[in-house]
Parts: structure tokens; sequence; C-alpha cells
């Protein structure tokens, strides 16, 4: 009697899977096949590889920098723009930031902040803005340099003037 019970569970979830599988595109494929030793039916889980698209890229000469970028739409406007690959020549200023113009406004949604060493933000909606100290003022936050130290930040962006490059993947 159980083993029925069981059969007939096994059944019905065939069923709700089925049914279910053909609605998202990111969920695992389930599929049940006969296994040769006891006759009953089990699961085997396959999972669809997801690439991720559009990933913004950011680098300083030939480094690539590992970035946390926000999910915003300054973040998929200036996507966007760097459809193409897109130099900004930046400029230090104040011996705690690089700011550079990209050329054109950007949506924006500046907020009071304090930034730290590695924030990326926008600034006035047309200019770039990459941290290596601290500032407050109201920016639009875009991302954060990860993987860097603060000495690697202030190395990398407080000797002198630099271009970024931004492009996708």
């Amino acid at each position: 009697m159980k083993r029925a019970k069981s059969a007939i569970c096994v059944i019905m979830m065939m069923f709700v899977i089925s049914a279910c599988a053909g609605r998202t595109s990111n969920d695992s494929a389930v599929s049940m096949r006969e296994n040769g030793s006891n006759g009953m039916p089990e699961q085997e889980e396959s999972r669809e590889e997801v690439i991720v698209v559009d990933e913004l890229l950011l680098s300083v000469g030939d480094k690539n920098l590992s970035v946390e970028w926000e999910d915003n739409e300054s973040v998929d406007a200036l996507k966007d723009l760097a459809g193409s690959e897109m130099k900004i020549n930046m400029a230090m200023y104040g011996g705690f930031e690089q700011v550079g113009s990209i050329g054109t406004s950007l949506p924006r949604n500046d907020s009071q902040m304090t930034t730290s060493p590695g924030d990326i933000v926008l600034y006035s909606g047309n200019q770039i803005v990459i941290f290596y100290g601290s500032n407050s003022w109201a920016y639009t936050r875009l991302g954060k340099i990860t993987g860097l130290n603060e000495k690697e930040l202030e190395d990398m962006f407080g000797n002198g003037d630099v271009t970024i490059c931004l492009g996708l993947n």
C-alpha cells in the first residue's frame, strides 16, 4: 500500500513538474527516468547554464577592475553608452577623487552620502567620479570597485590623471 501511494505521488509530481517546466527559462529542468535496478522512477536534475550579458566592465590602462554595479537607471544608461567601448579622460580633483565628463547627461537620483575609497558615482548627471579618498556630497551611486585596498586605489588613482575604459562583456 505504501509503495502504491509513493508511485502515485511520483506520477503526480511528474505532471506538476511537466506543467511548470515550460513557464520559466532559467528554472532547472527535471526529467524522470526508469532506474533499471528497482523499476522506480528517480529524479535527475539538469541545470541550464546562464550566461550574463551586458555586464559593464571598467579598466584603467591594461588592468580590468572588479566592480559591483548598482541596479539603477543611471547604470543602465551607462551600459547603453558603453556598448562600443567608451574612454573617459579623468582628472584628479581635491586629492581624493578622479572626475571625468561622460559627454552626455544620464538619469540621476542624487542623495546625500559620504563616499569611501572605491566608490563610483555620477555627479551633476554628466560626470563620473571614482574615489580613492572620501567626500560628502549629493551623488547618484553607480557602483564600487572591489578587490583593491585603499593603498592600491590611491596608487592607481592618486598619482595623476588617468583614462578609464567602459565596455560591455
